[in-house]
């Protein structure tokens, strides 16, 4: 039986959570890991990379005894293997032919399946052709290979130029005319040339076949995860002082660290910050909706503010920002919601306005304005936005009480889901994307189908307005916020409370939001002006973060620079982060919780 765990802010003494892990900050050290992970580090398609990675995970599947999933895994390989086997063979045959001046015999064996995509080949090969019908005074018969088959290849020139220049010997008495054949000498000297570079390529594949059948080293795919791992560690904002127990390879290692310092201080909007979002998953830079009808985007690391987003005329209730960094989507209390290209951070750009009512006309003229489906019933502030997980669909709820799902391709409303009796303050979809939450000023969180659009199931155990609702990446729980001085947390396969957090304040008319921190904390803003972080399971208060001067509406853990960011009434985002050289912090929590 689930046992409902309270935590009122009398038990929140820092010595009923977990022990604190003992960490020293990468960010003080001088020296950096410089190499970046990129495409760059090795080519993925390279077949050569592609039977190593074949052998190393047939290798672990033999050490763990799978040995009929090796078998299948090597026999469904043996088929590219075989078609790489007929690729050698005709470049063989192509040697030949083209030594031999068979170009009868060189066209079969270009058209054939195992050449048909190696373009630098036929380039090769049908400039030979080409040059020799020139030279032949075969101009007809050139033109031909010219536009059949060379034209396509124009991309394979061997430098700028050479295709102009191939063309200019329909009109030239001799192959030296043209510039980048003056030093062509003859026939048989190219087909040789050419032969050789045939030659090359053999050579390559076949020496890379023999050095395939080089020792493997013992457990080579733990090895390499393992290095991977310990990558991770190093690179990450913050060292622990003992080497830590990696649980799961599905993430990178990112240590949750329990924020005690202001870090940096964002100064510039000229009204409440309302929400915050980091702008791509390595948290180097944040953005921030405010009260002053903007958005700004600020770098983390000096918190100068890049760019300023301008379109809005009313405040700025929530954003979101896709995984890639590229993409702002923003809500308004204009009764829009605005889709700004932030591929520049420095020159961002406006290139959709999705207004909510028939009645919007603040599109501007030169932004693209999206009206087809939306305005049925609609108006009124758009309090939520966020993506689902694949990031094809916007989902968009507010004062209106119904959450609206926006296809991006086809820039239609594809569902609009009535049934909230009150204004929605925000609505997410689970991490599966088959579900839609959401949670109102009705004091429901409700669960909705997102293929039928209907409510599969409402909850109503809140005793305030529900202010926010979010699921843990396993997609297994879920938060909610509420005007009655709690967030709640909920199972969401049985939608069961399990715990509940207090210590905060949530009374008034505000939107204070929690969010998950890793899988171990729990963050909410409050009233009061203090960022609270709870123990996800004694549901103690494990940290309050003092520094704003004004009510404190949201906080986001970004796990790749171990900082927070927290957005306030006082007109400034604030991040945090962990200073082990700040003990008082932690001592000041001891102590409220045992006054």
């Amino acid at each position: 039986m689930d046992e409902q765990k309270d935590a009122s802010s009398s038990s929140s003494s820092s010595s009923t959570g977990p022990a604190t892990p003992r960490f020293h900050s990468h960010h003080s050290e001088t020296t950096r890991l410089c190499t970046q992970v990129n495409a760059e580090l090795f080519d993925a398609t390279n077949p050569r990379i592609h039977r190593d990675i074949i052998r190393i995970i047939a290798q672990y599947l033999d050490a763990q005894g799978y040995t009929s999933t090796k078998v299948t895994l090597y026999d469904e390989a043996n088929v590219k293997q075989q078609q790489e086997n007929n690729y050698i063979s005709d470049v063989v045959r192509l040697r030949a032919a083209i030594l031999d001046g068979e170009w009868d015999e060189a066209d079969r064996i270009c058209a054939s399946a195992y050449l048909k995509d190696k373009k630098h080949i036929l380039y090769s090969v049908y400039k030979q052709q080409y040059l020799e019908l020139i030279d032949d005074n075969e101009s007809q018969k050139a033109f031909t290979t010219l536009t059949k088959h060379l034209k396509p290849l124009e991309s394979q020139q061997a430098f700028q130029g050479e295709f102009r220049d191939l063309c200019y010997l329909l009109t030239t008495k001799a192959i030296q005319d043209a510039p980048a054949f003056r030093n062509w000498d003859g026939i048989a000297s190219s087909r040789e040339k050419l032969a050789e570079y045939l030659q090359n390529i053999l050579e390559y594949e076949i020496v890379g076949r023999e050095n395939e059948q080089q020792l493997l080293r013992p457990n080579r795919l733990v090895t390499l995860l393992r290095q991977a791992v310990a990558y991770q560690i190093e690179s990450c904002q913050y060292h622990a002082e003992s080497i830590p127990l990696v649980s799961s390879l599905l993430s990178d290692y990112a240590p949750v660290v329990v924020p005690n310092t202001e870090q940096r201080a964002f100064v510039g909007h000229l009204g409440n910050v309302k929400c915050t979002e980091y702008v791509g998953a390595h948290g180097n830079f944040v953005a921030s909706g405010s009260s002053d009808n903007t958005i700004r985007i600020w770098d983390t690391e000096s918190s100068e503010c890049l760019a300023t987003l301008r379109g809005h005329t009313s405040r700025i209730w929530d954003i979101c920002v896709d995984r890639m960094g590229t993409t702002l989507i923003s809500a308004s209390g204009d009764c829009t919601v605005k889709i700004w290209d932030i591929h520049d951070l420095h020159k961002p750009q406006c290139t959709a306005t999705i207004p909510t009512s028939r009645l919007d006309s603040s599109a501007s003229s030169n932004t693209a304005s999206v009206s087809a489906g939306v305005g049925q019933g609609g108006g009124g502030d758009i309090y939520s936005v966020s993506l689902t997980p694949l990031e094809s669909h916007i989902i968009m709820a507010g004062y209106d009480r119904t959450i609206r799902l926006y296809d991006r391709v086809t820039g239609r409303v594809v569902q609009t889901l009535h049934g909230h009796d009150l204004s929605v303050a925000q609505a997410v979809a689970n991490p599966l994307g088959n579900l839609i939450i959401s949670g109102s000023k009705d004091q429901t969180i409700r669960f909705w189908d997102t293929i039928s659009g209907t409510c599969v199931k409402s909850l109503r155990s809140h005793l305030g307005e529900v202010t926010s609702v979010a699921t843990s990446d396993s997609g297994m729980l879920l938060l909610s916020s509420s005007k009655d001085n709690s967030n709640r947390l909920w199972d969401l396969r049985s939608l069961k409370r399990l715990r509940r957090y207090k210590g905060h304040q949530n009374t008034s008319k505000n939107f204070i939001r929690s969010d998950f921190i890793g899988d171990s904390l729990v963050v909410g803003g409050s009233e009061d002006g203090m960022v609270y972080i709870w123990d996800r399971e004694s549901t103690s208060v494990v940290q309050r973060l003092d520094g704003h001067k004004g009510i404190v509406y949201e906080a986001k853990w970004n796990p790749k620079r171990g900082i927070l960011c927290s957005a306030s009434d006082d007109w400034t985002l604030k991040t945090w982060w962990f200073d082990p050289a700040n003990t008082t912090a932690a001592a000041a929590v001891a102590a409220s919780g045992s006054s």
